[in-house]
């Protein structure tokens, strides 16, 4: 078998826009062409990051909107290695500013990781790493 590797994360947004521009300014991705099935209303960007990582985020009219308790199965965040921990600190506090909701770090984690995590945007979890 071939080397198997993550070829993109998906997630469902309810503001594409804002969404997209979330991830261009505060982790440097780059958009490709939105993509938009006009029967459907379904729409998408690939976001591109440095390293090869893509993101593939999508909207339509008609996707369920559930309240996001921290604690629950499934996915739960999405972690974006930033470099250094003068990074994390930086970005987080810019994030902050910017009026989201640090809710963790930046800290040393008990397993060794420096981190900060928050509540990005539509209350989806962002961990900022070295």
């Amino acid at each position: 078998m071939s080397e198997i590797k993550v070829e993109h994360i998906a997630m469902y947004v309810n503001d594409i826009e804002s969404a997209k521009n979330f991830f261009e300014k505060y982790f440097n991705a780059k958009s490709g062409i939105k993509y938009h099935n006009t029967k459907t209303n379904f729409q998408s960007y690939f976001l591109s990051f440095e390293g090869g990582t893509r993101l593939e985020i999508m909207t339509r009219p008609d996707i369920a909107d559930n309240k996001k308790p921290l604690h629950r199965a499934g996915y739960i965040h999405l972690a974006f290695s930033v470099g250094s921990i003068e990074n994390v600190d930086t970005l987080t506090s810019q994030l902050q500013s910017d009026g989201y909701e640090v809710i963790s770090g930046p800290r040393i984690t008990g397993d060794g990781y420096y981190e900060s995590c928050l509540i990005g945007f539509e209350d989806n979890l962002i961990e900022i790493t070295v």
